[in-house]
């Protein structure tokens, strides 16, 4: 069994003539907080979709636990969790009853009894049996992040999903994830803008610019960065942007 929940390897992908994505490398393994950085346009979105298996890429593998989301795609999805946007919610569908199709489409009895015990955390319960077309932003947000925690997932992907939580709910999220990466239960893959989760809490990142990976920052460049204080990594970021 490998070590690495996820594996990407000499990934291409492109939109009509227009290279979007050029051999992308990456591996993430069990227990590791990755955080993916750019710029808007440069790829990000599309490498996500290319793991959840919403884009097929041009060129490349991409393996999921071992399992490849081209040739096995059913397989690789069981282990994967990925939060869809916000947008993309059902609106005439209550919350509780998002749960029970994405549980249904999981094969799972019930909603993970942690998944709701992360929901009453966040303060979603009330809003559980309203439907979703009622919500705000960040309550939305809260339900995408519980529909790709169901299943006890081996990869998460999450694209942004700090964005509209209050600061006590980001902080609820944060600590869940931690305490599933402590366990060894999943891996992690975050695309974000926010400098401050990576610089707290991202074992490793990387920089996709222009659909290249421009750099990649281990453990130990990331602790050292953290020892230099709060304007180091934004630093490193403008170097390698450059």
């Amino acid at each position: 069994m490998t070590t690495n929940v996820l594996e990407i390897v000499g990934v291409q992908a492109k939109y009509g003539a227009r290279e979007v994505l050029a051999d992308v490398q990456l591996m993430i393994p069990r227990g590791e907080w990755f955080c993916l950085l750019g710029p808007n346009g440069v790829g990000k979105s599309t490498l996500l979709h290319c793991i959840t298996g919403r884009i097929a890429p041009t060129a490349g593998e991409i393996l999921i636990c071992g399992e490849s989301i081209l040739q096995r795609p059913m397989q690789a999805k069981r282990k994967l969790g990925a939060a869809c946007a916000t947008e993309q919610l059902p609106g005439l569908l209550t919350g509780r009853q998002c749960l029970e199709v994405y549980a249904q489409a999981k094969e799972l009895a019930d909603i993970d009894a942690d998944v709701l015990e992360l929901a009453d955390a966040l303060r979603f319960m009330p809003y559980l049996d309203q439907f979703v077309d009622t919500y705000s932003l960040g309550t939305r947000q809260k339900l995408c992040v519980l529909l790709a925690l169901l299943g006890n997932p081996d990869l998460i992907v999450l694209d942004e999903a700090f964005n509209g939580l209050d600061p006590a709910s980001a902080m609820v999220l944060k600590q869940h994830l931690q305490l599933r990466l402590a366990q060894a239960r999943c891996a992690v893959l975050l695309a974000t803008h926010s400098l401050d989760i990576v610089e707290r809490h991202a074992d490793k990142a990387a920089l996709l610019i222009d659909g290249h990976i421009a750099n990649q920052w281990n453990e130990a460049q990331m602790a050292a960065l953290r020892q230099q204080g709060a304007d180091a990594f934004e630093a490193a970021l403008a170097a390698a942007s450059a």
